[in-house]
């Protein structure tokens, strides 16, 4: 599962490469840990680095917010300027509170944003974002989901993208190179 997840990353990863920057991303309005709405404009000015995943993930999720954690880390003061985001792709699952002890394990930065099944599709539409489900009749089924870090700048506008194999050290050089050319 854990070859075909990464498979199904890279095949994506390399199509939105290629897709231009206006057709990834947009306006979205989801809920936080808190229950709070939020939407894009709450980090205006910002840089963010989104990664859509789900807290019943048995490797792929985990290992990302851990070496993402770990990046915002390794660039010091530059680091605590960008918003990491978790958006769950797991709504059925992933109430707020489980959200919210799943992220505390990684970082207390980490903003855990959901909704519901209407209000997260425009979302995963936008940042082209792919959610399978296995074993639909299994209480504790598994998603294949794309996985990619999407840089956010400012303006909310797609600056980059980081695939989440790469060592803390290189999604570090990454993230610096990006905030650098803007």
């Amino acid at each position: 599962m854990l070859t075909l997840a990464l498979l199904a990353g890279a095949v994506g990863f390399r199509w939105l490469l290629n897709a231009h920057q206006s057709t990834v991303g947009g306006p979205y309005e989801l809920l936080d840990t808190q229950q709070h709405r939020i939407t894009q404009d709450n980090f205006r000015g910002r840089y963010t680095v989104l990664y859509f995943g789900y807290t019943h993930c048995i490797d792929i999720c985990p290992l990302t917010l851990d070496t993402l954690s770990a990046t915002l880390e390794r660039l010091g003061p530059e680091g605590r300027t960008i918003v990491p985001i978790f958006i769950s792709v797991d709504p059925q699952r992933d109430t707020p509170t489980v959200m919210r002890n799943y992220l505390a394990r990684f970082s207390p930065r980490i903003v855990g944003l959901s909704g519901t099944p209407d209000q997260l599709k425009p979302v995963l539409t936008a940042f082209h974002v792919t959610v399978h489900r296995q074993d639909t009749k299994a209480p504790d089924y598994r998603l294949d989901h794309t996985s990619i870090l999407y840089v956010m700048d400012r303006r909310n506008h797609l600056a980059g993208m980081i695939p989440i194999d790469d060592s803390a050290e290189q999604m570090a050089a990454d993230l610096a190179r990006i905030l650098h050319r803007d």
